[in-house]
């Protein structure tokens, strides 16, 4: 296995250290193109967008006292409510399967924030968990195009001659 830096002997019997190359062009393409697939797998964005949500109903509690209301015990339902929407935003990535009930939960404890937190981190986590959670529900896996294996679409004039 070559090493990142390039040693070469100059002219002088020296040794000399190259900067390590750039990936090769195909390299670069193939991860992007792994990420672009693994993105697509699943519903990445409204997984991105719950966990947003959470990270910013969760923050609120947690911000120094001239932004915050005056809270006391009541900041501790805030950070709970944020962290189990920053775990539904991640969860859905490992595992698309549960996308639906994810998504409810998440409608529902962006919902429940309103009221137990700061107006749901002064509406904006609150509206960020609604559209999160429709986003998350709302996602459909994509089927596997039938041009990628080589045949054809039947053409719209072919299926209405067959009835």
């Amino acid at each position: 296995m070559p090493s990142p830096v390039d040693r070469t002997a100059g002219p002088d019997g020296a040794e000399h250290t190259a900067a390590p190359s750039a990936p090769p062009a195909r390299e670069r393409v193939g991860r992007r193109q792994r990420w672009r697939r693994w993105r697509r797998s699943r519903p990445f964005w409204g997984g991105l967008v719950t966990a947003l949500a959470g990270a910013e109903i969760c923050a609120i509690p947690l911000a120094p006292m001239e932004v915050m209301l005056h809270q006391g015990i009541a900041g501790v339902p805030s950070v709970l409510l944020g962290i189990v929407m920053i775990m539904l935003g991640v969860s859905v990535w490992w595992s698309p399967q549960y996308r639906s009930l994810a998504g409810v939960v998440t409608t529902l404890i962006a919902a429940a924030a309103l009221v137990m937190s700061n107006l749901g981190g002064f509406l904006i986590g609150t509206i960020l968990g609604i559209v999160g959670g429709a986003m998350t529900f709302a996602w459909q896996p994509v089927a596997p195009s039938r041009h990628s294996t080589g045949t054809a679409p039947p053409s719209p004039a072919a299926t209405a001659a067959d009835t």
